[in-house]
């Protein structure tokens, strides 16, 4: 080797190590050059950010990106833009843009992801213009996926919005701890950047009557909408048509969509990435029930992932797309009168909307009511409006009329009628028998059947190629005795692994969280998590456990979990006491809350153990986790955090509140709660 030529004690001459130096050089040289060939060669156009500067005149991405030149070639002043997770939000800004229509004003609705918001300052260029924002918040405070580039712009910019008018309502829900924070932050910062409010903030609580709060609202956001363009408000609402049916008669069935999210045919024919358009149809490798006893019913399953390229951390969410129950997609078919197997295209009147189709189209009535719309939640009142004019029974389109109206009455009656009997759309077809709606119709106004989201209970340290979740079967009798039972759940329940059969697959993504575990494997844990909100704990003290055989110092780790009856449903039982054997977990607490007079719930025990965890909090920098019921649960253990912080810290509550606050803002108290 060259080393050796230059280091040779034996003094040889100069001309061979000159040689072999040119020649080091030469090589090293030819290395550089394909090595910096290589990285110019296999660079690819980065993508467009979702942010962007304002775009030129006459750049080719203009129709795709500027929401204002669509306004302008399309001349519409109204734009409403959604932050959607679940689409309730997607939904409103639907239907305000659908009222617009009935004052005589153009609308278009828009998801922010599909713009340039850089835009915005542009809206005054517009004459008459407003920008309405339907923002919900997801998880602790955060933007819905779709809304975090405009949710960065707005955190970012500094661009005078003068001249803008806007409005914003907020979707929320009273029992988290950040209520409506993006509804709130929309509205505050457009101000905060000159814009002009035409009307102030609405509030929609989903814990209460989501539905009712944004009746109330649009009910005086539309008179004071009609004053800030001049229009007159017209007094009899109509129902109008978004969409129009198109059945083939003669068609190729592959060229039509049977479930399918995004691609034709991506279910048979699978390539990654995967995402909320393209699941990955996970087989079901284990489904097994963890309950020895009670009523209910609680589930374990392993979804395989292998071979998808689908990476996920301990506290990530699954999302899973169910189906709708068969028989009742077959009892709704048999009302209505139709073929379920028509093929059909239901085609958007407005030719200049981005969206086409209401649902993946072409496709059957079938395929529509089974993957693509929600038919088990009750109707909101829009849908019973527009329904109203199919009853032929003028005393039923009465109640339905009544119950889409913002009077009290009215209110009472959409209240008692719908929301608390929980009917969905094939209780209102049997209790109004004279309602016999077209089937194309009701698909357009029924909404889009959601992904469900669900912790993940495994780690992928150990289970690379596996992705597990822990799930409860919901299923009861509601006020008018008919039995419910939860779309996914249930679906879920009946993906049965058999022997000698193909295993049942379930199309599902991964959705990242910030439930993490602590960077140091040393900072100790205290993790909440009772029922089967233990899920991401079981994925955290896995990882641990990995950990601590990787040879790595591993700080203390306390779980308390809480159920119901040690015999019947403390569920991973044999798997926690290992964990507590082996010394990963280094202290367990199960609060059996119905096993003696008084109910012991997991507050309780936290309690019970304030000095050492607040030693463990305050002086050893241990993280908090609390997964859950958000209703009860959340708010009880905070409330006993504060009162550990009261009794042990001698703080007021006014800086124990503070102080668990800013554990929040640190990352130390982190919460994957539902309600």
């Amino acid at each position: 080797s060259a080393d050796m030529v230059r280091s040779d004690p034996t003094g040889q001459k100069e001309e061979p190590e000159a040689l072999v130096s040119s020649l080091i050089i030469f090589v090293f040289s030819l290395i550089a050059g394909l090595l910096i060939y290589w990285l110019l060669s296999r660079r690819r156009p980065a993508p467009v950010p979702e942010i962007r500067t304002p775009l030129t005149a006459g750049a080719v991405t203009m129709q795709e990106t500027s929401f204002i030149e669509k306004m302008k070639k399309t001349t519409r002043n109204v734009i409403v833009f959604y932050g959607s997770q679940t689409g309730t939000a997607e939904e409103f800004a639907n239907r305000l843009v659908k009222d617009a229509q009935r004052y005589g004003i153009k609308g278009m609705v828009a998801d922010p992801e599909e713009y340039d918001m850089s835009e915005l300052p542009r809206l005054r260029e517009i004459d008459s213009s407003l920008a309405v924002f339907c923002m919900a918040t997801y998880g602790e405070g955060e933007p819905t996926d779709n809304a975090q580039d405009f949710y960065d712009w707005m955190q970012m910019t500094d661009d005078s919005l003068e001249g803008v008018h806007f409005a914003v309502f907020g979707l929320g829900n009273k029992t988290y701890d950040h209520y409506n924070a993006m509804g709130t932050y929309t509205d505050k910062r457009l101000a905060e950047l000159g814009a002009t409010r035409i009307f102030d903030l609405g509030l929609g609580d989903d814990d209460g009557n989501l539905e009712e709060d944004f009746i109330s609202w649009k009910g005086q956001f539309w008179p004071a909408v009609c004053e800030f363009f001049g229009v007159q408000a017209t007094q009899e609402e109509c129902s109008i048509r978004q969409f129009e049916l198109v059945v083939h008669s003669d068609v190729n069935m592959n060229e039509v969509y049977t479930g399918e999210l995004g691609r034709l045919l991506s279910f048979q024919d699978q390539k990654p990435p995967f995402d909320a358009k393209n699941p990955f149809l996970a087989p079901v490798a284990i489904n097994r029930k963890l309950n020895k006893g009670g009523s209910r019913h609680l589930m374990h399953l392993e979804l395989d992932i292998s071979g998808s390229k689908i990476r996920y951390d301990a506290g990530d969410h699954v999302a899973v797309y169910p189906m709708n129950d068969v028989p009742l997609v077959n009892r709704l078919g048999e009302r209505l009168g139709v073929d379920l197997d028509t093929v059909i295209t239901l085609k958007n009147l407005d030719e200049e909307a981005n969206k086409k189709h209401p649902f993946p189209c072409p496709t059957t009535y079938r395929a529509a009511l089974t993957h693509y719309l929600d038919i088990t939640s009750p109707l909101h009142t829009n849908v019973l409006f527009d329904l109203s004019q199919y009853a032929s029974d003028p005393e039923e389109k009465e109640i339905l009329r009544k119950m889409a109206c913002s009077s009290s009455e009215g209110k009472a009656l959409y209240h008692s009628w719908v929301v608390e009997s929980e009917r969905n759309i094939l209780a209102v077809l049997e209790d109004l028998p004279s309602l016999r709606p077209p089937i194309d119709h009701l698909c357009e106004l029924l909404p889009r059947l959601q992904a469900r989201y669900y912790s993940i209970a495994s780690s992928a340290k150990v289970h690379p190629s596996s992705i597990h979740i822990c799930v409860v079967v919901l299923e009861y009798t509601t006020k008018t005795g008919r039995v419910f039972k939860g779309v996914a759940t249930n679906w879920l329940k009946d993906k049965v692994v058999t022997d000698g059969s193909p295993r049942p697959t379930v199309p599902m993504y991964v959705r990242k969280s910030q439930f993490r575990l602590p960077f140091r494997a040393s900072t100790p844990v205290i993790m909440i998590g009772p029922g089967t909100g233990i899920a991401p704990f079981m994925g955290f003290i896995q990882e641990r456990a990995w950990q601590k055989e990787q040879g790595k110092e591993t700080g203390e780790a306390i779980l308390y979990f809480g159920c119901r009856h040690r015999n019947e449903d403390f569920i991973y039982q044999e798997e926690l006491e290992e964990f507590e054997k082996a010394g990963v977990l280094t202290q367990l607490h199960v609060a059996f809350s119905r096993d003696q007079e008084h109910k012991v719930y997991v507050q309780h025990l936290l309690k019970q153990s304030k000095d050492h965890l607040w030693k463990l909090i305050h002086s050893s920098n241990a993280h908090i986790y609390v997964c859950g019921d958000a209703r009860n649960m959340a708010r009880d253990v905070h409330a006993a955090f504060h009162e550990i912080a009261e009794e042990v810290g001698g703080l007021t509550h006014t800086q124990a509140v503070d102080y668990f606050q800013r554990l929040m803002t640190k990352g130390r108290y982190s919460q994957d709660v539902w309600s």
